[in-house]
């Protein structure tokens, strides 16, 4: 199936590993041009150095998505950089998990404001684009109350609220916005080490909740990612994708 990607221009934040690595892969392997971003300079070179193997344009930044100023300017830089932007995918979360007022403002500041800010930056080039499209990356912690309930759920919630808003106000514009909500997602790097090694309990009863009894790749999330943001999915607008194995419980009606 030709998702029609080929000479289109994609930026997705926290592009180095897990989810956001295959992410930036999938599309280089379409035929992307692919911006990415991280906090480490030296991860960011090493993955744009891989992204430019498929035989794309490629290129990172070593940036706080938390800094408006920096993630602004960098969005774009990209731009001018590639000639427009078609594609956004908000992937950065801080992982915020205690009830804390810090831990609530760093979850808002980084899993929220940075697709807030990012999406603000990139208007004026998507409005331009023939195939704009904006996913972002929620959770299933936003549906159901789980072990991350707090900022971490509360805010992966919003984002699902965020981009059906957008899909509404866009639709005329030809901008299309998506969310995807991951179930659990093992890799390396993941939340799930520290946990293996030290609580296995906790992860193998975590584990078990899976009906199909194993965690997702980030290439099996990555590839409904890609597809979301792709023109082959045209008429899907404003839409949460769930990919969890049948994780959670709740229909979605």
């Amino acid at each position: 199936m030709d998702m029609g990607l080929k000479g289109l221009k994609a930026i997705v934040t926290g592009g180095t590993k897990g989810i956001g690595r295959a992410v930036a892969e999938t599309f280089a392997r379409e035929g992307t041009d692919v911006a990415i971003c991280a906090r480490s300079a030296g991860e960011v070179e090493k993955t744009v150095a891989a992204l430019k193997e498929f035989g794309v344009k490629a290129t990172g930044r070593a940036i706080d998505v938390a800094d408006r100023t920096a993630l602004q300017s960098w969005v774009k830089d990209v731009a001018e950089e590639f000639g427009g932007i078609d594609i956004l995918v908000g992937n950065v979360s801080a992982l915020s998990m205690e009830d804390t007022e810090a831990s609530w403002n760093l979850g808002f500041q980084v899993d929220l404001m940075h697709c807030v800010r990012m999406v603000e930056a990139a208007m004026p080039f998507l409005e331009k684009s023939k195939a704009a499209s904006v996913v972002v990356i929620s959770s299933v912690s936003g549906r159901e109350v789980d072990l991350c309930a707090g900022p971490y759920g509360a805010f992966k919630a919003a984002l699902v609220h965020y981009a059906k808003g957008l899909s509404f106000r866009y639709a005329s514009k030809g901008l299309r916005a998506n969310a995807v909500s991951p179930g659990d997602t093992d890799f390396e790097g993941s939340l799930w080490e520290p946990m293996k090694k030290d609580d296995p309990k906790l992860f193998a009863e975590c584990l078990a909740l899976s009906p199909i009894g194993r965690m997702a790749t980030p290439q099996e999330i990555a590839n409904g990612v890609v597809f979301l943001s792709s023109p082959a999915a045209s008429f899907i607008n404003g839409t949460n994708l769930v990919i969890d194995g049948a994780l959670t419980r709740a229909v979605q009606l």
